[in-house]
Formats: structure tokens, C-alpha cells, sequence
């Protein structure tokens, strides 16, 4: 039976052989290797992965796709709204499952994610990416020139500074919208995201704040934002205000976060 595509779950399912085909050579799976693939839908990306790795771990919140999808017997399903999984334990279990052959420490992330609430699940994976080794992404086009954008360009932004601190990441594939049934009304690309080995020390949600009203006004000069922030929090340092929020690079937004 010929599973519809479900707005409500933002579902356009993959089917163009040579994107994805494209796309498993960009994440390079390794029989054994712990992955994760978020969104599998009719297993466009998930048959060819698990060819490769033997095994492999999928979350689905379409009730009847994860039916479907439980009759593969290399697969586990998690059926659950991504935003919900504790990928810190998820990894836990995956890694203990592992044979004596695989040492893996982290899990690999995969998936085609759903438009409307890519950038939640990218912030909620941020919180568990001391157990992840890489992620590659299927995205918006636009969120992806977002995540990798440099400093004085329209495209950086909150996403990419609270991205960058974090991750090496880079645009690997674009992927057209008539490579998907029904096709997208946007453009689409493949990120890869890997955590930096030795990241800044700093408190997450003291940076998160400061870069969010950075960009609160962005058309604005810091003084008349952050400038007020800082002044509040009692910042005897120095930082300069006379700029706009899209020039000053992600390492900047890192320092002030640390000294504050």
C-alpha cells in the first residue's frame, strides 16, 4: 500500500537514485559503525546505509512507517519525535551492543530533516554532542547557507555562531526539489557537521543569550543592544559595540561569553 506523504510530519520522501547514491558516499558508512538515521520514511537512505553497516538504529514518529519499517530485521526502530530522544542514552545502549570487532566510541547522526523544525532538532542534538562523531543532514538550502555563513555576509546569523563554536561544518551536496515525491517548494543541500575535538570552554546559555540579542536587532549597532546587556550584567570589559552584530566572528561571541 502506497504510504502518503504527511504534511503535518513536513514528509517529502527521497527518490532520486543518484542523489542518494551521492549522499551514503558523502557519509561513507563502515560495517559496524553505530549510526543513528533521523526521519527514514520509506528507506530511500536507510536500505543502502544498513547494506553497508550491518545494522543501524532509526527514529520515526509515523506510526506506520515505523510498522513498516520494524519488518527490516537489521533495523531498530525508535518510535518517538526526535525532539523527545535522549541521544545520550540512546548512544549509551548502542555502544554497548557493539561486537568485539567495533571499538566505536560516539554514534554517527544521518537524516532527511523534516523543514519545520530542523533548526530545534540541530540545538536539541547540540546537547548530546559529546557522544556524536559526525552529522550529515539533509536541510533547508538556506538553513544550511545560514549554519556555515562567515561573518559580515547577510547569511550569518544567531544559527551560525551558535553552530560554529561547536562544529567544523561544510555544504558537501545540493540536492534539487524533483529529487523528492512530493517535491519540496525550496531547494535542498547536505551538511556535514563535525565537533570540534577541543572546543572553547564556555556556558552554553550564557553565549546563547548574548548572540541572541546581538541578533535581536541586527540591522542595529551593538551599543543600542548588547551594549545595554552587558551594562546589566555589570561587564567592567572591553568589547566593541560600534559594530553590527553580523561582523563580529564566532571566536569574539565566544571570548565575551567567557568573560562574562
Amino acid at each position: 500500500m502506497k504510504h502518503i506523504a504527511r504534511k503535518r510530519f513536513g514528509q517529502h520522501f527521497l527518490t532520486d537514485g543518484g542523489i542518494i547514491d551521492a549522499i551514503v558516499d558523502a557519509i561513507g558508512p563502515q560495517a559496524g559503525q553505530p549510526m543513528v538515521e533521523i526521519g527514514p520514511g520509506l528507506a530511500a537512505l536507510t536500505q543502502p546505509l544498513v547494506e553497508r553497516l550491518g545494522h543501524l538504529t532509526v527514529v520515526e514518529l509515523d506510526r506506520d512507517l515505523a510498522v513498516r519499517l520494524r519488518l527490516h530485521e537489521q533495523l531498530t526502530v525508535v518510535e518517538s519525535d526526535v525532539l523527545k530522544v535522549n541521544f545520550t542514552e540512546l548512544a549509551q545502549t548502542m555502544l554497548a551492543a557493539q561486537t568485539a570487532a567495533v571499538k566505536a566510541s560516539k554514534i554517527r547522526v544521518v537524516g532527511n530533516l523534516p523543514y519545520n523544525i530542523s533548526t530545534p532538532i540541530l540545538f536539541h542534538l547540540l546537547e548530546h554532542v559529546a557522544v556524536i562523531e559526525d552529522q550529515h543532514f539533509m536541510l533547508q538550502k538556506e538553513v544550511i547557507d545560514r549554519m556555515v555563513a562567515q561573518p559580515a555576509t547577510s547569511d550569518y546569523s544567531r544559527l551560525s555562531v551558535m553552530l560554529q563554536w561547536r562544529y567544523d561544518m561544510a555544504n558537501v551536496l545540493f540536492v534539487p526539489p524533483e529529487s523528492f515525491d512530493p517535491p519540496p517548494r525550496v531547494d535542498s543541500a547536505v551538511v556535514r557537521m563535525v565537533p570540534l575535538a577541543q572546543p572553547p570552554v564556555v556556558n552554553v546559555k550564557t553565549l546563547e543569550t548574548l548572540v541572541q540579542v546581538a541578533f535581536s536587532q541586527r540591522r542595529k549597532i551593538l551599543r543600542n543592544t548588547l551594549g545595554k546587556w552587558l551594562d546589566e550584567k555589570g561587564f567592567a570589559g572591553t568589547f566593541d559595540l560600534q559594530r553590527r552584530a553580523e561582523e563580529v566572528p564566532v571566536a569574539e561571541f565566544v571570548a565575551l561569553a567567557q568573560a562574562v
